[in-house]
C-alpha cells in the first residue's frame, strides 16, 4: 500500500478542477520567476511540487475518462521532468531559458482551460 502524505491528503480532497488551479498558480510563479531573472533556488521547489500536483490528479482524470486531457496533463510533468534533469544547463543558457519561459506560458494557458472546462464525456 501506498503511503499517502498530509499534503497530499489535503490536495486531493479538491476537485480536480480546483486542483488544476492550484497547479495554474504554481506555473504563474513560475512564469513570474522567469521573467524576473530570479534564483533558480525559488523555482525548483515549485516545479517539484508541480509535479506532485500532476501525480496526484492525472489519475483522478484518467478514472472520470477524461483521458485526452489527462495525457496532455502527462505532458507537462515530462517538460517539468527535463527542466529538473538538466536544470543548471537551462538556467545557464539565455536561449533555454527563453524557451522554459514559452512552455511555461503555455502550459499555463493550457492548464487554466482545462481547469475550467467540463470533461468531453461529462458534458455531452
Amino acid at each position: 500500500m501506498i503511503e499517502v502524505t498530509p499534503e497530499q491528503q489535503n490536495f486531493i480532497q479538491d476537485d480536480v478542477s480546483t486542483r488544476l488551479h492550484h497547479l495554474a498558480n504554481h506555473l504563474s510563479q513560475i512564469q513570474s520567476l522567469w521573467n524576473q531573472d530570479s534564483s533558480s533556488d525559488l523555482m525548483l521547489p515549485l516545479v517539484k511540487e508541480s509535479r506532485y500536483f500532476l501525480e496526484w490528479t492525472v489519475p483522478d482524470m484518467v478514472k472520470a475518462d477524461d483521458i485526452d486531457r489527462a495525457c496532455e496533463l502527462v505532458d507537462l510533468g515530462r517538460v517539468l521532468t527535463h527542466w529538473l534533469f538538466h536544470w543548471d544547463k537551462i538556467w545557464s543558457d539565455t536561449e533555454q531559458k527563453r524557451v522554459a519561459q514559452g512552455q511555461t506560458q503555455d502550459w499555463l494557458r493550457r492548464v487554466l482551460e482545462i481547469a475550467d472546462t467540463q470533461p468531453e464525456s461529462l458534458s455531452a
